[in-house]
């Protein structure tokens, strides 16, 4: 039972960072309705440069390790801002009323191009963070040996202070109505003197930075984010928000989670060789559910 529990809490983590990546997912389709295939690159990407940014600062530059963090952090943010704008304009903007397939070809373009950017960067080798705040937190008392990490407690707390925040943004303000209302008629709501494309560029900004902030946290957690791992994780976020839907961010964060509890169990009880395998067939067959109910409530 101790080691169920210790799998559960470790799952809470894994359960986090999903959260983040999905809600970031759904604010950018929910508006745009277009599948995006970048996510998980940018996810990557934005962990990379941080790691690589601060291993830079530490060696080269000669500044201490809080520093050298504060700068990786600076220039993640900075290249993530600046790529997040100018896919706005250079991606949505011009494919906006295309065929939706165009952004999913030209986002599949845009992971590629910065998985490769990273891995020359990195001259295909692998840089490590030092462990931080490793130290054990024990969640039950009574001598039972079960704990989180220090910085699994901040990760976890990170990434539900962003959803609580970004739900309270949605329900209970103007941004979060007329993103609503521009996702269920863009044309009625520039009638209304809104600027969709204006909201659009806000909402992937957004997007692009909830999932920029989840490859921060894997990177300080794990250490590393290697540069291949961008497309694994754009599909896995891509099947989890089919599945849980694309018209409420919240929604496909807790499916995410739910994922995100299955890997963890897997990886305690089977092997970790066919644990993607057996998250996408589990993935599949809620999607192929969930398209024959609605089918067969049309009918």
């Amino acid at each position: 039972m101790a080691y169920f529990l210790q799998l559960l809490l470790n799952g809470i983590h894994n359960a986090a960072l999903y959260a983040l990546l999905a809600y970031g997912y759904v604010l950018i389709h929910g508006l745009t309705h277009r599948t995006d295939l970048s996510l998980g690159a940018i996810f990557a990407f934005s962990g990379q440069t941080f790691i690589l940014v601060t291993a830079f600062a530490w060696s080269v530059l000669w500044m201490t390790l809080p520093a050298a963090l504060s700068f990786g952090l600076l220039m993640a943010v900075v290249y993530v801002g600046v790529g997040g704008y100018a896919i706005a304009k250079l991606i949505y903007a011009p494919l906006e009323a295309g065929n939706r397939n165009t952004v999913l070809v030209a986002t599949l373009g845009l992971s590629i191009f910065l998985m490769e950017l990273s891995r020359i960067a990195a001259n295909t080798r692998d840089y490590w963070l030092p462990p931080m705040l490793a130290a054990p937190v024990q969640v039950l008392g009574g001598g039972v040996d079960i704990s989180l990490t220090q910085l699994q407690v901040v990760n976890i707390a990170v990434a539900l202070a962003v959803i609580a925040s970004g739900e309270a943004i949605m329900l209970r303000t103007s941004a979060g109505r007329i993103w609503r209302a521009v996702s269920d008629e863009p044309a009625a709501t520039a009638m209304c003197g809104i600027d969709p494309a204006r909201v659009r560029t806000q909402a992937i900004l957004a997007g692009y930075g909830v999932c920029a902030l989840a490859g921060l946290l894997a990177a300080l957690y794990y250490g590393n984010v290697s540069f291949n791992t961008g497309m694994i994780f754009g599909l896995k976020i891509l099947f989890i928000t089919a599945a849980g839907g694309f018209s409420r961010p919240l929604h496909a964060a807790v499916g995410a989670a739910i994922v995100g509890m299955v890997e963890s169990l897997w990886g305690g009880y089977f092997s970790v060789l066919w644990r993607d395998a057996a998250v996408f067939s589990m993935l599949v067959f809620v999607l192929a559910t969930r398209i024959n109910a609605q089918d067969a409530e049309r009918i």
